[in-house]
């Protein structure tokens, strides 16, 4: 998939905005993989990015969800937790957004030891 990276380390904000796809500008979409701690950011879609960590890193569809890191926020306002990934009723996940505090939690936690402000 072109345009898409596997996150190993850290990553700058001014790294990501040259990973954006032209559509989005400001935003990049991004998968996070909570079991292994790990996040795939760029390209077009959520899926593409899940597609990914699954074929080069093992990910498992219970382990993946989809972000968007809004480049011109901060704090709270950075993440945007809807993806139509994040659909999985059969993980207890009724909606496009992270309904589990807990999970957003660790999502968080990945983020901000991954992305350099």
């Amino acid at each position: 998939m072109s345009g898409i990276r596997i996150v190993e380390g850290t990553i700058s904000v001014p790294e990501l905005r040259s990973l954006a796809h032209e559509f989005y500008g400001d935003i990049i979409k991004a998968a996070v993989d909570v079991r292994q701690g790990v996040m795939g950011v760029g390209g077009e879609f959520h899926s593409e990015i899940e597609r990914v960590l699954t074929e080069e890193r093992g990910s498992r569809r219970e382990d993946t969800w989809g972000i968007n890191l809004l480049l011109d926020k901060t704090g709270d306002d950075f993440i945007e937790f809807d993806s139509m990934i994040n659909l999985k009723p059969a993980f207890g996940n009724k909606t496009r957004n992270v309904e589990d505090a807990n999970m957003q939690a660790k999502i968080r936690e990945i983020v901000a030891k991954t992305v350099l402000s």
